[in-house]
């Protein structure tokens, strides 16, 4: 059972949890006045008040001591740095043939996990693949979808169906080919021999699902780039999973209850970018 309370002989009334709390739960009605908790049902379970606390004043189930920690904001990146690692990120698929190290992708998986969610509800899964033979079992499923999308897309009698659901599609068709061609002449495209894939997913019918994952594959992807693991997103994996809603085939592939909305391909780099160039000019929209 959820409990919240306040330890009045230690708080200081500075009001943080009141001002941080997204659920209106901490109320204080005058500046340096107790505070007091209401409707603690309302809870999301975000731990801002207890993070936000500096003197440990907030009593939380969920929270107990040995798993609220003290920040060593000494050892967080200067902006330059930042800035640095953002210019060195690339989607690198020059790879080398050794396994990315365990602790590694340890460590990514943890970073993706750190992210936020919407309403705080974390429920963001992860599925991790290393197994040789299931590497190109993703491949080939990708490409048997793709295949099947085409002959749709292809077929007369469903085509006029498809221009009215789906006007994309025929755009999306010289890709499609493309990427079916140059699988079946022996260059996969899709996951360009990597040597493991972080798929990112969530329940079915979780609305902010696709917002939630992808917020965690930038994690992953930051956190990648910080350990020299290369890696670049599985965009025509994703796109196949989007194609086969109903079947759900790479879904039932890898056992994953829900839907797939974002996946990292990742190496050992067989080179790193000396260099970055500029991008084009950013397109920015300002109200004042």
């Amino acid at each position: 059972m959820l409990t919240i309370d306040i330890d009045n002989d230690t708080c200081i009334r500075c009001g943080k949890c009141v001002r941080v709390c997204p659920a209106f739960i901490f109320t204080q009605e005058d500046p340096k006045a107790e505070i007091e908790t209401t409707d603690i049902d309302n809870c999301i379970v975000c731990s801002h008040c207890v993070a936000a606390c500096p003197t440990d004043s907030v009593i939380h189930s969920d929270f107990p001591m040995e798993k609220v920690h003290v920040l060593n904001r000494d050892i967080l990146p200067r902006p330059e740095q930042l800035m640095e690692l953002l210019h060195a990120r690339r989607s690198n698929r020059a790879f080398l043939q050794k396994p990315v190290p365990e602790e590694y992708l340890d460590q990514i998986v943890k970073a993706a996990h750190l992210a936020p969610t919407a309403s705080n509800g974390q429920e963001v899964a992860y599925t991790l693949i290393t197994n040789p033979d299931l590497l190109r079992q993703i491949s080939e499923t990708t490409i048997d979808i793709f295949e099947g999308t085409v002959r749709m897309i292809k077929n007369p009698l469903l085509s006029p169906i498809i221009r009215l659901i789906s006007p994309e599609a025929k755009e999306a068709l010289p890709t499609l080919e493309h990427v079916i061609d140059k699988y079946k002449s022996g260059y996969d495209i899709i996951l360009r021999n990597a040597k493991a894939v972080l798929f990112i997913h969530t329940p079915a019918n979780h609305n902010f699902g696709r917002q939630d994952a992808n917020l965690a594959y930038q994690n992953a992807s930051l956190m990648a780039e910080s350990l020299g693991v290369t890696q670049f997103y599985t965009g025509f994996v994703c796109a196949s999973c989007d194609l086969d809603k109903k079947k759900r085939r790479l879904a039932k592939l890898l056992n994953i209850e829900g839907q797939v909305h974002a996946g990292m391909a990742m190496a050992m780099p067989a080179f790193k970018y000396p260099k970055y160039a500029d991008r084009k000019d950013i397109q920015l929209t300002v109200f004042k």
